[in-house]
Parts: C-alpha cells; structure tokens; sequence
C-alpha cells in the first residue's frame, strides 16, 4: 500500500513549500482522455486551471526519489499549487563543491569531450558518473540530496560554510577549467535570464483564463439565438481587453529583459591559478571564480567578494540610494576574519550583481580581485528579478469576496435554471429551445462585462496619481490603499531633510567638555586631533575631479575647509608608493596658525611639523557596528593613528573611561532632546613598528579599541516643512502613524514630537532590552523620558490615538495616552525572548529607533500579523525589503530601486500619501458601486425574464442590445469617473462585499426591484384593455369594449413572443431601474467626489431618462418596431412613469436614508467603537439617549449586540484595556519567563 510522501522544502524561508511525488498512469491518463473527447475538452481546461487535479487526475503517488512529476504548495496564506516536472541529468560528482580527480577529469574535458560526456566515459581513474534528480520552478534548480531524503537548492559559495580566511586560502587562486565546467552543471550559465514569451504563448495563457472561456460560452450561446449584435459588442470587447493586456504583459517583459541585460553579457577577466588570467563570457563564471576588477570600473555580472584591494561602487539599482558607497577587501586575520562567511554580515566587501564599480584603488601593482558567490538568479538583483517574475497575489479581500459573491449568483442563476427547465417540459417546450433559454438565464445572471468594468475605477485612479506624480507598477494595490490604517515612515530623507546641517561641535580634553563651538574650520581648532578626525574618518573620494559620497561625510569634510586630494604616484612617494589618499588643510591656515603659536615662531617653515595626512586603512561604516574609523599617518611622523566616528553611546563604550567626560550622558540627552543627531569621535596612536603591510592585515576589532575620547559633532536634521501637516491630516483621519529609523532613539522621540507623531501630553515609554548574561534572564527595563511640555491633563479631552478605537462607551481614557519606543536591539531581543510581548508592545510603539533593513521587515509582518494594512514609505535606501511586504509600499526615490516598491512618487516628501489613500479610497468606493450595480443589473435582468419566462415570453435581442450595451457598459464606465474627495476623513470604507452594510443595501434594493416588477406584471394583467396580444391588436386606439374576447393565441409568425403587454410594461421598468440603482448606487462624499460633478456619468443618466421618457410617453413607431415593443394606452404609460418615479424615491429612501444615515449611525460605526471625546453633559442628553435607546435596539435586531472586534489588534487593544499592570511602571524591569505578572520588580 503506497502512502503519499510529502516533505517540506525551503523550510523557514520565504518560499517554503510542501512537495509530493508521483508517476505518471496510464489507465488514469486514458480516462482523461476519454472525459476530455466527451466534455468537448473542457476537462482539460479544468484540470490546467487546477494543478492539483491535473496531477492527481493523471499520475499515481510516489517516493520523492522516484517521483517524474512533482506537486507543489506554497504554505503560506495562499496555498498556491504548482506542478513541475523531474528532470535526471549525469555528473561526475553528486555535489556542485565535491571534490574530483581534475587531471582525469581535466584530459577528458581538454579533449573535446566536454563535461556531458565525461561522465559517461569512464577513462582510467573516472569515477562512476552520478544520476541526479532536480526540477525547476519560478528559475530555481531544485537538487535531490540523497542524505536529507529532500530536493534543495545550492545558493553558492556560501554553501561551503567557510569563514573569512579560508575564501583566501583556498579560493583566492581560481578554478582550472574541468572544475568550473563541472560547477556550471549545477548553477548553469551565470545569467538572469527573462525570457520575453512569444505573443502566441502570451495570447493562449490569456484566452484560458476562466473569464475569458466563460465570454466563449455567452458567445456562442447567443449566437444560437441569433443574438448576434452584443455578442459582437463582447467579443469586440474582449478583443480589445486581451490586446491591451498582451501588450502591457509583453512591454513589461520588454523592460524587465533590458533592465537586467545591460550586465547579462559582458567580458571578465578570470584568474586560472599561478596567476594564469584568461579573457572569458561573464555567462561562463561559477561560484568560486576569481575575477579582475578593471581599474576604470565595470557592471557587476555576479555577487563576488572583494579578497584584494577596495572598489567604490553605486549600489542604487539595489538600495535606491545614489550614493557611491566603499567596499573593502575581506578581512584576513583577527576576530572577523575568523567568523564564517556570511552575505549579509559581510555585505560592506561584497560587489553585488548589477551594482556599477565607479573606480578601483589598487597598491604596488596588486591587481583588485574578488571571488564570485553568486551567480544568475541566486545573486542579489536575480532574487529581486525573481520576485517580479514571480510575484505572491494581491490578498485583498474584495477579491475574495467578489468570487463569493459570484458564486452565490452562480446559485441564484442554479435556481432559474431549474426553474426554466421544469417550466418548459410542462409547456412542452422544444428540447432545443429548453437548452438555451436555459443555459442562457446563466449568462443573464453572471454578467461577462463585470471584470471590465471593475477594472475601469482602478484605470482611472492610476491616471489621475500619474498627473500628481505617483507612479504604479501593480495597479491592484491601489485599492488596497483605500484600506489603509497604519504607515511607517522611515525618517532620514522622509520625515526630515535628506541631507543634515552642521550645528557645531563640542570638544572634549582631560575628561571634560570644552564650550560648543559653532565652526570647526576656525584657526584655534584647524590643526587639532578633532579636526584631524573629522578630515579623514569618511569614505568620501573624487569622481572625475567632484567630491562625492555619503551627504553626511560631506557636510563633516566641507566644515572642516580641508582639501582632499587622491594623489598620482610621484606625490605619494613623500609617504608610501601605496598610500591611497591625502587630506590637508588650506595653505594659508597652516602659516597663519603656526605664526600665533609662540613654540613654532622662530621655527622655518620647512621645520613645521606638517599637517598633510595620507589615509593608510579604511574600516567603512557598518549599520550593524554603527561606527567606521580609518588608519592614518602624518607626513614626516613614524607613528600611525587610528580615528574613529560612529553613535556616541557605540564609541564611549570603545573609549577609556577616563577620557569620557562624567557629563556625556547629560550632554548627549540634552542635544538629542532637542533633536540633534549627535556623532561621537575617537582616536589613538598605534605601535610605531606597526608597518602599512601588518595594518592592512588587522582586523577592525584590534584597531578599534581602547580609543581616547575627542568630542561630539552635533548634526541638525530639519523636518520637511509638509510632514507636520501630513502627519496632522493621517491622525484626523484615525490613521495611525510609526516612525521606523536608523537613528538614534531620542533624535527619534524628539523628531517624533516635533512632527506631531507624539503629542505634547503624552508620554513614551522606552523598553530597553537586554538579552541573557551570566545566568541572567533576558529583561526590559521600561523607562518614561521626561515630557518636555506636561501640560495639565485634569482639563483636557485626549482622544485615543488607536485605529477604530476599542470601546463603544464615549469617555477619555487619559491612561491610553503613551506611546512605547524601541530600538532595534531591544526589538530583536523582545522578539527572541518575549514572544508573548511583542504583539502588546506593538499595539502602542510608535518610534522605532536603530532598525536594522531587515527588522524593519520584520515589524511590517508583525503589524500585519495583528491585522494591520500596512503602508510603509522611504526613500529607498535600506526599506527595500520592508516597502515590498508591506501592503502598500511607497518609495520617494526615482531610481532603480523603486521596481520592488509599488508606488513611486517623483515629490521627496510625504504629501503623497494622504493622496494615494484618498485615490485608494475612492478607487475602492468605486469598486463597490460598480459591483453593487452589476450585481443589481444581473438580478433586474434575471427577474424580467424569469417572469417573462412564466408566459413563454423573453426580452427581445434589441431590448437586450439596449439595456446591456445603451444602458450598461456606458452606465458602468463613466459612474467609475468620480475623483476622490478633497480630504481623508476618520471613517474608512468598508473591506469586504459580504458586510452587513453591504448585503443589507444589496438585498433591499432586490427586494425592491422585485416588487415593482411583480407589481407592474400583474397589474398590466388587470387593465381593463388587457389581452394576449396579436398583430392585430391595438390598444392605444380601440377601447375595450370593442375588443373581441376570443383573441387569445400569439401570432404563428412570432414563435418567441417577444411582443406582448407584460414584455413592454417589463422593458419599461426595469430600464428605469437600471438607471434608478446606478444614481443610488454612485455615491460622493466622503470616498469620492459628489456624482453631479461626474459630468459624463450625470450627461449618461440624464440622456437616458430623457430617451427613455420619450420612447414611453411619446412612441416613435420605427423605435417601436426596432425594440419589439407593443402600443399600450397612455393612460398605461403615465401609470408606469408613477411607478418608476415611485420605485426611485423608495430606493433612494431605503439606500440614502435608512442604510447610510440611520444603520450606518446605529449600528455599523457604533459597532466599530470609535472613541470620540468626552462632550460634558449639554441640552442635546435627550436626543443621545434616544440614539444610544435606538443604538441598543438596532444593534440586538442586528445580532451585533456586544459583538467581539474581528480584528486582531482591537481584541489586544480591548483585553489591554483593563489590565493593571500595563503599560508597565517606570523604572521597572520585566523578566523572560515572568508571564504571570509582566512586571517582577522596581530597579
């Protein structure tokens, strides 16, 4: 008995997945086939739509080893199915890094034979060639690996598990040939390969989606009908939709294969041991290649790590910032050096693929060389293709809803369908007339334009953000937007100024501070160690004679006034053939400042001591470190320096404690309260027999430490003048708003508090971290900082800054007024060993200080696991990963890395926000009306004909032209017209289709429409001038009387009675509704603009009534006989205006009315609990008494009566809500494992 195996692959990463085995089956196969020629081929086309059944349907289960046909599902929220097919190829080796016997292998492969058939000959020493199994899936190779009993995937010379010093021992040299031919079996040809489909392939993926196979359906049903002028209109229509679609589909192929093929093919130069270098195809590199980086530069075609000599390089294509950033060669001895290699740890010495190498610097003839890690899409910018080839879906869920709702009109449609068929075999309908009324109440109920006209709101959207700026790449989400209840905002760049002003510069000298001086490039400080540092502690360097680097660095060089200069090699023969760079003050300084010095008066010049300096080692900053320092010497001294800058609460730790000044902390507070960002500086002197060989072998770890405290250079960093009105606008909107940074934590509380993100009463709780020591338990220690405007809070309303706050009771909750900031150590200890805090915790942070790229990530999932829609907006350096998790990802860089962002706006400031959530907004708005009057349209239809159906009658093909094509497709593309509303309101729109709001207005406007047409059906039928109608009858002229009774069979001539008096009372009402739900349905304010000021959708409506009007009070006999409609009294026609007026008032009463101002107050918002504030007790108590009275009554006739939230974070919020012990009390510590009661014990 063969049970299914199944095994997790990729486990813990973002793409795990659970896989099956299995082999094909013949008598399984051939069962298809028979049901396929049966079906007309429409199982086939089930089975493509559902991989799983085609696999299942076809094949038996299997062991993973033996398995040809594998099934996939992704385990994430999606549960998506794949089917790949098993491939078995032969190598020499089972592994991509096994070891073989190269010169065997080396004669075979030199003597033409390749590494194909080296493994099948078998020449002296050859091993035995390997049988390997693998697959491939969204353009990854997938290997069986015989000991874990799984397939896996190699992701290159990382997977060797090495550390530093060993890529330079052993992998240093290069590959031999034999050896790189046999890697490139497993990782392929280095290249990111998209390949742009053909447009017949394009067009057939296109024609098969379920939509499209159901519009062939209505199609070709009504073509049996004779119904030829919509099905042209639909097929015209479809036509159109899929030549749209095909060309944006094949246009962004296009972009994306241009975008990636400007590095897929280029020369290298590769070594080939004993320095051996050979010219060769960028395609032919494999991981543990060793390359020759030129020295003007070049595109990188891999990811390589740098083992000599140090690169600048643009990393915009991946971080979004322009900034040249310095690489380094990896480190060759110390503590780092001995670590295991690491991508990400490592990354400030890796050339990433697709980055620019601007320039390289290289000593004593030493070529610069770097080792290849990754290639093709295994590499950094091949991930980053991979995720747009391969996108996860939009969850958003209207879409969900929308396939519910679908299937319910499905059932509905299920109904009539029976029904029609029961009522036909009664009537003794023909059989083939049975099929298609019968099938045809299907497509009458499932409208085939809906899609479309979906689709049409979110163009229009899309539109009007390209005329203010934002630009989209997945135009789905802009619905998503409209959901919207929290954004992070990164700081740097978004919420302040990208660059950062010098506010000036504190000294420090014998263990204290010296007054604040506001300009570094004064004489007194030019020659000091402070300014010295200042001067070369940066990775600044001249491209084509322009300084150029980090804005930061720039600011800091350009204070100083010193002249930075990267000499030829006769200049540096002063200090050492090797010495990269020299920085010096202007000339006249020196001069000037010795002559004020009486110690060097009476000095000659030549004697002075000199301030040139050549820059020896360069250590770059590191996010993680938070620090950089640079390896100096002075010309003429013997003796090197290290100087060191970084976050001063990182650098006082590496100072002696002694020339830490006792008043660092004060100082520090006082200038991050403030708002400053504050950058530390140390140096020390090194051993003189330390020489520039040794030094450039040192690991950062032995340079920087027991440095000497210098000072502090106080940077000031603006806010933009619109966050504070942005931010203002998102709270009024009951959005809530996070700031998520790199800087420090009370730059970020003061940043936040001018900003407005924290308000002037309230408080923020600072949890601090520590992870377990010395038997220790991991704590927090939960500290309130000092609020610098306490105002009195006895006197005060304060509204509760949590979205669709918790309590349906309206009083203050003064205790809700606090914020938690963390920073990203503290985070990641509360992650690791607070579970249980972090979703509370999160609830109420709202500054987030000294993130790390991927815990900023990692709080974006964290938010969204408490049922937040999340929208994150930077700049695009270091938020890349966080704007593509988040739902709505908004990058304020126009560079390259703006494709993993699905929003890009061309303003640097954070005003396009509010703008794309009041698009999202309306877009969604519009989403719901259109498929509120869809739906609504179906329905009407469905119930005309049911009705006409119970006489054996139908809706002409005309009626049926004019109401879908006249009526409908111009109705439903311009009521998508309406902009949105000039400002976010606190109420957000609703998310889903099946909410009570919703169905209740669907169903009341069905229900309505049902009783007017029943209504008109049998009241026609009681006229006193009522008759089953023939050619000859007349009732618009001949009174009743003179009619004769006997004239009661249809005309032989008319075998689809469509000319009687119920088609013509039918035809007139429901065209009246059609138009009736369309205006009820259109709303404005607050989501959209109001509809009057949509001039095409009011222009449509008002022709419509107009013609309509005409048509009935004034009968034109060529529009009569056109739309198969019948004389009736004008008596008749009055009555059926009377009606359709009477029909719309109580519509609009029941949807205006009712639902959106009695229900909408009650009941739906009152069971949000918004908490508004406290009001004191006026004249207006009766009138809330009667409304809360009311509220009661409604909300227990809704069941909603006490109801618990839906969402995650208001079940936090609400349980939070009488907890005693949080937030917790300042100066408190909370201990690991203290789950009972959080807070163990005071400091």
């Amino acid at each position: 008995m063969k049970t299914r195996e199944m095994k997790i692959m990729n486990q813990g990463l973002e793409d795990e997945m659970e896989v099956w085995g299995y082999r094909p089956c013949l008598w399984k196969r051939i069962l298809v086939g028979v049901g396929s020629a049966c079906s007309g081929g429409l199982l086939l086309l089930l089975l493509y739509w559902l991989p799983e059944w085609g696999v299942k349907g076809t094949c038996t289960p299997t062991s993973l080893r033996n398995a040809h046909t594998l099934l996939l599902r992704t385990t994430d929220e999606f549960k998506q199915w794949f089917r790949a097919k098993v491939h078995v190829m032969s190598a020499p080796g089972e592994k991509p890094f096994d070891s073989l016997d190269l010169q065997s292998a080396g004669q075979v492969a030199n003597g033409g034979l390749g590494v194909s058939t080296m493994c099948e000959e078998h020449h002296g020493k050859l091993r035995q060639a390997a049988q390997i199994h693998y697959f491939t899936h969204h353009s990854t190779k997938y290997y069986w690996n015989d000991v874990m009993q799984n397939f896996e995937f190699y992701k290159g010379l990382e997977d060797v598990k090495m550390s530093c010093v060993s890529i330079h021992s052993d992998h240093s040299s290069g590959l031999p040939k034999a050896l790189q031919d046999y890697r490139r079996l497993f990782f392929g040809e280095n290249e990111i390969a998209v390949r742009v489909p053909s447009l017949f392939k394009l067009l057939m993926k296109e024609v098969l989606n379920p939509f499209y196979i159901f519009q062939l359906f209505s199609v070709i049903l009504w073509s049996a009908e004779d119904y030829y002028y919509y099905a042209t209109a639909i097929v015209f229509m479809s036509v159109m939709s899929i030549a749209t679609s095909l060309y944006t589909i094949k246009k962004q192929y296009v972009m994306l294969h241009d975008m990636v093929a400007a590095h897929s093919v280029v020369r290298v130069s590769v070594c080939r041991g004993s320095k051996d270098i050979e010219q060769a195809m960028s395609t032919d590199l494999v991981p543990g290649d060793v390359i020759i980086i030129p020295a003007n530069g070049m595109i990188m075609p891999c990811d390589a790590v740098l083992t000599h000599g140090t690169c600048i390089v643009n990393e915009s294509m991946l971080t979004g910032e322009s900034v040249p950033v310095t690489k380094t060669s990896l480190p060759t001895s110390g503590e780092e050096a001995a670590r295991s290699f690491n991508m990400e740890e490592h990354k400030r010495h890796i050339l990433f693929c697709g980055t620019r190498v601007i320039q390289t610097r290289f000593y004593a003839g030493e070529l610069v060389e770097a080792v290849v890690v990754r290639t093709g899409f295994s590499t950094e910018k091949g991930q980053l293709v991979r995720s747009i080839l391969h996108p996860k879906p939009t969850d958003f869920k209207l879409y969900r809803d929308a396939y519910l709702f679908l299937s319910c009109l499905v059932g509905v449609a299920g109904i009539g369908f029976i029904y029609t068929v029961i009522l036909s075999i009664m009537n003794k309908v023909p059989a083939k007339t049975i099929i298609i009324e019968s099938l045809d109440i299907i497509t009458i109920t499932v409208p085939p334009a809906l899609p479309a006209a979906m689709t049409a709101g979110i163009v229009y959207a899309q539109r009007r953000l390209k005329r203010v700026g934002i630009f989209c790449i997945s135009p789905q989400r802009i619905n998503m937007c409209g959901q919207l209840n929290l954004v992070c905002f990164d700081k740097t760049g978004t919420l302040t100024e990208d660059g950062l002003d010098l506010w000036g510069v504190q000294t420090a000298e014998s263990g204290r501070f010296l007054p604040p001086e506001a300009d570094p490039a004064k004489e007194s400080l030019v020659n000091t160690v402070f300014v010295a540092c200042m001067a070369t502690c940066h990775s600044l360097t001249k491209i084509e004679g322009e300084l150029s680097g980090d804005p930061l660095d720039l600011k800091m060089f350009s204070a100083t006034g010193w002249i930075l200069e990267e000499p030829t090699e006769e200049e540096t023969a002063l200090h050492n053939p090797i010495m990269p760079t020299v920085v010096r003050p202007p000339k006249h300084s020196v001069p000037e400042a010795n002559q004020n010095n009486p110690l060097t008066h009476n000095m000659e010049l030549s004697e002075l001591p000199s301030c040139e300096i050549g820059i020896v080692r360069q250590f770059p900053f590191s996010s993680t470190l938070q620090r950089m320092s640079v390896v100096v010497r002075r010309l003429g001294e013997k003796h090197m320096k290290a100087y060191m800058k970084g976050a001063p609460e990182v650098v006082a730790n590496l100072c002696k404690q002694h020339t830490v000044p006792q008043s660092f902390t004060e100082t520090l507070e006082t200038y991050t309260r403030q708002g400053f960002r504050v950058i530390a500086l140390a140096h020390r002197q090194l051993e003189s027999k330390l020489s520039w060989h040794k030094v450039q072998s040192l690991g950062r770890d032995l340079i920087e430490t027991n440095m000497e405290f210098i000072g502090l250079i106080i940077m000031q960093n603006k806010i933009k003048e619109e966050t504070a009105g942005v931010l203002l606008e998102l709270r009024q909107a009951n959005i809530r708003t996070l700031m998520v940074t790199g800087d420090n934590m009370l730059t970020a509380i003061s940043v936040a508090r001018d900003c407005g993100m924290v308000r002037a009463h309230e408080k923020v709780i600072i949890a601090d971290a520590a992870p377990p020591k010395d038997f220790h338990p991991a704590s927090i220690t939960w500290h309130y900082t000092e609020n610098p405007a306490q105002t009195d809070k006895d006197h005060q309303t304060v509204e509760i800054n949590l979205e669709d706050a918790i309590s349906d009771k309206r009083v203050a909750q003064p205790e809700q007024n606090y914020h938690f900031a963390v920073t990203g150590k503290a985070f990641a200890v509360i992650t690791e060993h607070f579970p249980q805090l972090v979703q509370k915790l999160v609830l109420r942070a709202t500054v987030f200080a000294r993130m790390a790229p991927d815990q900023k990530t990692e709080l974006v999932e964290v938010l969204q696991s408490i049922d937040y829609t999340v929208g994150m907006c930077g700049d695009g350096a270091n938020d890349c990963g966080a704007l593509k998790r988040a739902h709505s990802g908004i990058s304020l860089s126009e560079l390259e890395a703006s494709v993993a962002s699905p929003f890009t706006s061309t303003t640097s400031n954070i005003s396009c926000v509010p703008h794309l959530i009041r698009e999202g907004r309306a877009a969604l708005i519009t989403s719901f009306c259109v498929f509120k009057f869809m739906a609504l349209y179906s329905i009407i239809q469905y119930l005309s004909v049911t009705l006409l159906y119970s006489i054996l009658s139908n809706l002409g093909d005309f009626q049926f032209l004019f109401i879908d094509i006249a009526i409908i497709l111009i109705i439903a593309f311009t009521m998508s017209l309406n902009p949105a509303w000039k400002e976010l309101v606190r109420q957000r729109p609703p998310s889903s289709l099946i909410s009570g709001r919703l169905l209740c207005s669907v169903l009341t406007q069905i229900v309505t429409c049902l009783v007017f047409q029943v209504l008109a059906f049998l009241l026609v039928r009681q006229q006193s001038w009522y008759e089953t109608w023939t050619p000859q009858s007349d009732a618009c002229n001949v009174s009743r009387s003179s009619l004769p009774h006997s004239q009661n069979v249809t005309s032989p001539h008319d075998h689809k009675n469509i000319k009687n008096y119920e088609n013509t009372t039918l035809f007139y009402v429901s065209s009246f509704q059609y138009l009736a739900v369309a205006i009820v349905f259109s709303k404005g304010k607050p989501f959209r603009q109001p509809s009057y000021k949509n001039w095409p959708f009011m222009l449509s409506c008002i022709s419509l009534y107009t013609f309509v009007l005409l048509i009935m009070l004034y009968p034109v006999p060529a529009i009569d006989s056109f739309l198969e409609i019948v004389c009736v009294p004008h008596d008749w026609r009055v009555t059926l205006v009377i009606v359709a007026i009477v029909n719309a008032a109580v519509s609009f009463v029941l949807e205006i009315l009712i639902l959106d101002i009695i229900l909408e107050r009650l009941v739906f918002r009152c069971n949000q609990g918004v908490n508004l504030p406290t009001q004191p007790p006026s004249a207006g108590a009766p009138q809330e008494a009667n409304d809360r009275w009311a509220s009661s009554f409604l909300l227990w006739l809704f069941c909603r009566k006490n109801k618990p939230p839906r969402v995650s974070y208001r079940q936090l919020a609400l349980g939070l809500k009488d907890h005693a012990d949080w937030p917790p009390r300042s100066s408190t510590v909370t201990y690991a494992g203290d789950l009972q009661s959080h807070i163990s014990a005071p400091l």
